[in-house]
């Protein structure tokens, strides 16, 4: 285990650094080619900002409204007759577009139930096997300009499926 602290301590430091002196051997301005590469970071960000602060704020609407608590009303005979603890639909629908909102909510289910609980089992593996769908298509694809997704999003949408469900059958397992 120690060995790997060490590595993990100085990995960092080690690829900046060959980067650097590799930089310096081809004769090439490191330093002149990192600004540009700031320069084109602050673009991308200027362009997906309005993006960003659109679905933070759809988020927080949806969580202050009670809406995700009409949701779970609403779906919670399909979840009962599955097995489904019905707790985990809000952070699943919550978790396509914002990971932040969705760690907020894993938190206040840790804190209830317990991180070694089947809900606490269930939520973790369920947040490392799903991805913010909305948000990573929103953001990648407006940054470069990608306009026609045709078969992205239902995709995704089945691979969330699939790792919600996994997610639910693994944490029984444990």
């Amino acid at each position: 285990m120690s060995i790997l602290l060490i590595i993990s301590k100085y990995a960092i430091p080690f690829v900046v650094g060959y980067i650097v002196l590799y930089g310096i051997y081809k004769k090439v301005s490191v330093y002149d080619i990192f600004v540009e590469g700031v320069k084109d970071g602050f673009k991308i960000v200027v362009d997906i900002a309005p993006t960003l602060v659109g679905l933070l704020m759809a988020v927080g609407i949806l969580r202050t409204s009670g809406l995700l608590d009409c949701i779970c009303v609403i779906f919670s005979p399909i979840t009962n007759f599955f097995g489904i603890p019905t707790q985990l639909v809000p952070v699943s629908l919550v978790k396509m577009f914002s990971s932040s909102a969705a760690t907020g909510m894993t938190l206040d289910i840790f804190k209830t139930y317990g991180p070694d609980s089947f809900l606490g089992n269930t939520i973790s593996i369920m947040m490392s096997s799903t991805e913010t769908i909305f948000y990573t298509m929103s953001v990648y694809f407006l940054s470069i300009g990608i306009t026609k997704t045709r078969w992205v999003l239902p995709a995704t949408l089945i691979c969330t499926l699939i790792g919600f469900i996994m997610s639910i059958i693994l944490g029984g397992l444990m």
